[in-house]
């Protein structure tokens, strides 16, 4: 990927993170624009259009998901790029719903990044288990439940009262489930 002719817009709530990504988007001569929450994005998706950003799914208790739809209202041809380290099906679906091109778990590598940005191949096909079935794992419990309460929450626009009540949990409850990471499979 070449310099863009408009910065890529980078917000993520880890300012550790964020210095990374940016330095190697440096490295690939890739200008950028960062912010660590909505709030210091906001401005941002005024004074600048963007073709290109990258968002994290939780900007410190505040779905990315937001930003994103109030990105693509002002610029609508910009391509977005999720990235999260609380990685769920249902939210995997619900980003390519309102418009992410691409949908990656951190720690994810530049070149995947690079190559998502780039569209050179289609997320869904990656997302597909070999023919004969051999990668395929059936989640665990654990892991089917967190893929629930994600689903519960899109469904109640991320009210966490509304969710627990569906869920028939305490609100406390689900928002330690909510703030551990996600178990593999």
């Amino acid at each position: 990927m070449n310099e863009l002719d408009t910065p890529l817009l980078i917000v993520d709530d880890d300012p550790t993170f964020l210095r990374i990504l940016q330095q190697a988007m440096k490295h690939h001569r890739i200008a950028t624009v960062v912010a660590q929450s909505p709030q210091e994005a906001a401005p941002l998706l005024q004074s600048h259009h963007f073709r290109y950003a990258i968002l994290d799914l939780n900007l410190d208790g505040q779905s990315g998901l937001n930003l994103m739809k109030a990105l693509l209202e002002k610029h609508p041809e910009c391509k977005v790029l999720i990235l999260t380290g609380y990685a769920s099906v249902a939210t995997a679906v619900e980003a390519m719903r309102l418009g992410a091109v691409d949908y990656l778990c951190k720690p994810a590598k530049i070149g995947d990044i690079l190559k998502a940005l780039e569209f050179e191949q289609s997320p869904i096909e990656e997302a597909l288990p070999d023919e004969e079935g051999d990668d395929f794992q059936p989640m665990s419990v654990k892991r089917l439940e967190w893929e629930h309460i994600q689903k519960t929450l899109i469904e109640h626009e991320g009210n966490i009262s509304a969710t627990a009540q569906a869920l028939n949990m305490h609100r406390r409850t689900l928002q330690r489930k909510l703030q551990k990471r996600p178990v593999d499979k």
